[in-house]
């Protein structure tokens, strides 16, 4: 089996964004989608989206830092298609503050859903991959993970915690043949990036060598190959898609 062809995927923050894109580019290879967000009208459009284009794919609601439907929609995504083999961890979110001005609330609503999250899904996913012996988890880190950003200490300490993890589960599930990785993000453009003034955008593609900043279905390429069997090899790494904007 080439690619993700045949594959059962779970897509957490699938309902706008780069979920959204890495949804569609998973059911484009042959996936079936279960795309998860707690967002369930544009959850529905996404779907529907898919099987217009011939794909499969099926909404479930769910909140990442809800610990029992986390356990809960994972039980009836396996319930439904039969099995569950890849994992993307996707959900996510900022409320951005510099640490003399952070409320705790952001902080913990941050750390809560962006690292988390993550550890509730991954836990509630690998018993099943286990059992099957193959598996993919790709969690979706950011450059500030590695880098750090003022205002974000919250965003980037929830985003390096990503890393910490992604590496950790991958050397505690390799031996099952599950591998586990992280790609780190630079600047995407979205719907928040476009409303950036035009000189701050310009700041931004000065510090990016390929001048320009990359685009949702960059992430999702990125993600469909270490979802693939052609990826069999990588495991605890994190992919930079950021234009070069950190190397090394």
């Amino acid at each position: 089996m080439a690619g993700v062809e045949g594959r059962v995927a779970l897509v957490t923050g699938a309902a706008q964004g780069i979920g959204r894109a890495i949804a569609l580019m998973l059911a484009q290879g042959g996936a079936t989608v279960a795309a998860v967000d707690i967002m369930e009208d544009k959850l529905a459009g996404v779907v529907d989206e898919i099987t217009r284009a011939g794909g499969k794919a099926a909404a479930f609601k769910m909140n990442v830092t809800d610990e029992d439907n986390v356990k809960q929609v994972v039980k009836d995504i396996v319930a439904r298609f039969g099995k569950l083999e890849i994992l993307v961890n996707n959900a996510g979110i900022a409320r951005d503050q510099l640490i003399m001005r952070m409320k705790r609330a952001d902080w913990d609503l941050v750390v809560g859903i962006n690292l988390t999250g993550v550890f509730l899904c991954t836990q509630a996913a690998v018993p099943v991959m286990l059992k099957q012996r193959w598996g993919r988890i790709v969690n979706i880190a950011s450059i500030f993970g590695q880098m750090g950003q003022a205002g974000q200490v919250n965003y980037s300490a929830s985003k390096a915690g990503v890393i910490g993890l992604t590496m950790a589960t991958a050397r505690e599930v390799a031996s099952r043949n599950i591998t586990v990785n992280a790609i780190a993000p630079g600047f995407i453009e979205t719907a928040m990036t476009q409303a950036l003034a035009p000189e701050l955008r310009e700041t931004m593609f000065k510090q990016i060598p390929l001048g320009r900043p990359g685009y949702d279905t960059d992430v999702a390429n990125a993600v469909r190959f270490l979802a693939s069997e052609e990826a069999n090899y990588i495991t605890g790494h994190v992919l930079k898609v950021n234009g070069g904007m950190l190397m090394g």
